[in-house]
């Protein structure tokens, strides 16, 4: 083949694929159909719903007391301690604390008694450690003092605050703890 012929067949490749994209292939009747349809179709829009009255709210509540001031707390606090009418004072947190303070209650242990004219003590472990103790002395982490001293049991009345701040007065006894052979 010459070069003369190998440009004609060129040519004429190209020419044939120029035609080809040049028809109509079907694109007319899409095009018809769509404008029949867009005249068939009724546009509907539906209407916007009138708007709420607004009808303005007026306070009243601008001349009373603020629920949250700390006054009224205060005067709310001290109506429901007066009702509550336990009486049981603060204990004193400025005293010197005694050595069985230290202690939780359920730690301490007695382990016996001692007597001396007109005067009975209890024998009290807290860890390794040996106390003597009467009657009027603080025990345990909670307020708690020594009511009562006898052979088998001490009495000890804690002070301690509720849920709601009050002071309330609560009993607990220390038994003998006798050895095991």
């Amino acid at each position: 083949m010459t070069n003369s012929r190998i440009v004609f067949h060129s040519l004429l490749i190209v020419s044939a694929f120029s035609l080809v994209g040049c028809g109509d292939s079907g694109v007319g009747d899409v095009k018809q159909w769509m404008e029949e349809t867009k005249r068939q179709t009724k546009i509907s829009i539906p209407k916007l719903p009138e708007p709420k009255i607004f009808t303005p709210f007026l306070y009243g509540g601008k001349a009373d007391v603020d629920p949250y001031s700390p006054s009224k707390l205060l005067i709310a606090l001290a109506k429901s301690k007066a009702q509550s009418g336990t009486g049981i004072r603060a204990p004193d947190q400025d005293r010197r604390r005694e050595p069985l303070e230290g202690y939780p209650l359920d730690s301490l242990k007695m382990v016996g008694t001692l007597e001396k004219p007109g005067l009975q003590y209890a024998l009290l472990q807290a860890d390794k450690t040996l106390f003597q103790a009467k009657i009027g002395n603080y025990v345990g982490q909670n307020f708690g003092i020594i009511t009562g001293v006898s052979e088998t049991a001490v009495e000890v009345k804690e002070i301690v605050q509720d849920a709601s701040g009050d002071w309330v007065e609560r009993k607990a006894t220390l038994e003998l703890q006798e050895k095991s052979k």
